[in-house]
């Protein structure tokens, strides 16, 4: 692509608050010609708002956006509205629509510089401009592209006079993803183009963005894609309604992150030692003033209402500062997260849990599988192999057709679904559910975990966004020790960040686990034996 001058996207104090509720504040970010930025951040912060609002399809509520950008912006939202009535070939026809037009424009140009015309300069000024914005968008290659992107992305085999309206969701948004890159806009907006893509379209996706000669702009959980695909990170913090800009990809992100939280732990003891500090000045000024005068220092009169009057000052300010700092106090950082298990026997490497000769019918036969204390399962397969299935058995929320189970007492479980049967519950209260005391007494509890505000925990539960709620769920694994650990897709709906936590709490828990998961980077740095689920069967 031509490095076209005067490329520009920048948002200058963005504000968006949709029905008065505030989603972005004061936003200023701009995006460089050759960046890919990733957007990350917890589920309903904002990511989607913000790539809306810079394709244009929001308008915002404050501030500005400046764009000029002469290839042309794609904007693909996680759903793509594609008309049902309409074929697989008017999806790609409408996708490369702008560069038939350009193209069209170049050839009525060129005939009108073939006839000599009087306003020859004007004729080729405007012929060069269309050259320079096909060009950019690389237009002599865009029905090679849209081969490459059906094939890459597991459409091959979709006939282009299919109807849309025929094909799964799933294949409607790869069509969608293989239509905007076929048309090669210069600023790429993608909204979660990974979902529903298997590993080799993940890899295909990921060279094509890493090889694009514009811009990329793209939210995305996938911390393999972040790693491999993106120059720099947009963070949107959504108790701020800000987006904080990390350099140097995900891996900047994780050293900002770990910086970040080594200073909020510095300034947590400064502030402790400044308070405690501060109150013991105030009382020793005090204990000096109550002891009284000297019996020399009555004679002194005038110097010691002096001294006097000096001590009083010195109180005045301790105190002073002592209602600034606990006015303005540095909460404290929360605490690492953490499962715990305390397994039997002193930690022996006795069976927690066993399956014999299982059946779920059409779904799982599991001839026998044994899990021992401080093993670390994990288990894949292909979407319907039976993974939930085995997980919910061995949780015991599902009774299988036959076969035996036993299992420990103490079991966590977190499903991949969240049921949520009592909407109007407020958030502390089903945190609460089953622990002593009123859920007052978990409070402090639940807010040291760091996964909510104070503000959050009077929230209906029904009200609370998808992941919020899985936060809820993590949040009731962390209560108490558990022996055994059952994780299925634990990642999903949750930041990266938090991901993050999560991964480091696993790796200290010391009881079993069994975990499914199609987390790219937890399989790499998964510690423990790999099985495989194939037709509900266990595979060597």
């Amino acid at each position: 692509m031509k490095n076209t001058s005067g490329f520009q996207a920048v948002l200058v104090d963005v504000v968006r608050a949709p029905g008065g509720r505030t989603v972005l504040d004061g936003v200023t970010q701009s995006v460089a010609l050759g960046e890919r930025i990733g957007v990350i951040g917890e589920n309903g912060s904002g990511k989607s708002t913000l790539l809306r609002v810079l394709a244009g399809v929001d308008v915002p509520d404050g501030g500005q956006v400046r764009t000029h950008v002469p290839g042309g912006i794609g904007y693909l939202p996680q759903t793509p509205d594609l008309p049902p009535g309409d074929t697989v070939q008017d999806a790609v026809d409408d996708a490369l629509a702008e560069l038939r037009a350009l193209e069209a424009q170049m050839r009525a140009a060129e005939e009108e510089l073939t006839a000599e015309p009087a306003d020859l300069d004007e004729v080729l000024q405007r012929y060069g401009d269309l050259v320079e914005a096909f060009e950019a968008r690389d237009g002599y290659a865009a029905d090679a592209r849209v081969e490459a992107a059906m094939h890459g992305l597991g459409l091959a085999g979709i006939g282009r006079d299919r109807l849309l309206g025929s094909l799964s969701g799933g294949e409607q948004c790869r069509l969608g993803l293989a239509c905007i890159l076929a048309a090669s806009p210069q600023l790429l907006l993608l909204d979660e183009p990974t979902n529903h893509l298997d590993a080799a379209a993940l890899e295909w996706l990921e060279e094509r963005l890493r090889a694009h000669p514009g811009s990329v702009v793209v939210v995305s959980h996938d911390r393999v894609f972040l790693e491999r695909v993106t120059t720099a990170l947009w963070e949107v913090e959504a108790e701020q309604h800000t987006v904080v800009r990390h350099g140097n990809g995900y891996a900047g992100f994780l050293q900002a992150r770990q910086a970040a939280r080594l200073r909020w732990e510095q300034e947590y003891e400064e502030w402790q030692q400044e308070t405690a500090r501060q109150k013991d000045l105030a009382r020793k000024a005090a204990n000096t003033l109550a002891s009284g005068p000297r019996p020399d220092a009555e004679a002194a009169g005038r110097h010691q209402r002096s001294v006097e009057k000096q001590i009083s000052a010195r109180v005045r300010q301790a105190k002073e500062r002592l209602r600034r700092l606990e006015e303005n106090p540095v909460p404290r950082p929360p605490a690492p997260m953490r499962f715990t298990a305390k397994p039997q026997g002193g930690g022996a490497k006795g069976t927690l849990a066993d399956l014999h000769q299982v059946r779920v019918d059409g779904r799982l036969e599991v001839r026998s599988l044994e899990i021992k204390t401080g093993d670390r399962l994990h288990i894949v397969g292909p979407n319907g192999a039976g993974k939930t299935t085995l997980l919910r058995v061995l949780a015991g929320d599902l009774t299988p057709d036959r076969g035996d189970v036993r299992r420990p007492a103490r079991i966590g479980w977190l499903p991949q679904q969240t049921v949520v049967t009592k909407p109007d519950e407020p958030l502390l209260k089903a945190y609460a559910q089953g622990l002593p005391g009123t859920p007052d007494e978990h409070r402090g509890a639940l807010l040291g975990l760091g996964l909510f505000r104070p503000h959050d925990l009077h929230t209906p539960v029904g009200n609370l966004s998808t992941g919020q709620l899985r936060r809820l769920d993590l949040a009731r694994l962390l209560r108490r020790p558990v022996d055994l650990m059952l994780l299925d897709e634990p990642t999903n709906h949750l930041s990266p960040a938090l991901v993050e936590d999560l991964e480091n709490a696993l790796s200290t828990y010391r009881g079993a686990l069994v975990i499914v998961s199609h987390d790219r980077m937890l399989a790499r740095r998964f510690q423990g034996e790999t099985l495989e689920l194939r037709d509900g069967r266990l595979v060597a």
